[in-house]
């Protein structure tokens, strides 16, 4: 499985990473984006992942605005500290929603 980490916390992200190896051995991080304008030119040059591990708040927006600019179809999980955008995740194949601190 191919997963890509929208992330701009660095040790949140380091901790999702490390998560995944230990449980998924298997699984590859393809990519860790720090914000939407890193993850809207990654998904430009790149196949679709499997799954979408992303934070709501980046530093420079809401991370729906990348799902909002792009054709995404692979299912999302969202890690966020803030309970208000579950249903709006869930509307952008969100899967999943989990409150930090994980």
């Amino acid at each position: 499985m191919n997963i890509v980490i929208i992330e701009d916390e660095t040790q949140t992200a380091r901790d999702i990473i490390s998560t995944l190896s230990q449980i998924r051995p298997t699984y590859r991080v393809r990519a860790n984006l720090d914000s939407i304008e890193q993850a809207l030119e990654w998904f430009a040059k790149n196949e679709s992942p499997d799954l979408i591990i992303s934070d709501i708040h980046l530093g420079d927006g809401l991370a729906f605005s990348i799902f909002k600019k792009i054709d995404m179809h692979c299912p999302i999980i969202f890690c966020t500290a803030y309970n208000e955008y579950a249903m709006q995740a869930f509307e952008t194949n969100g899967i999943d929603y989990i409150l930090k601190p994980v």
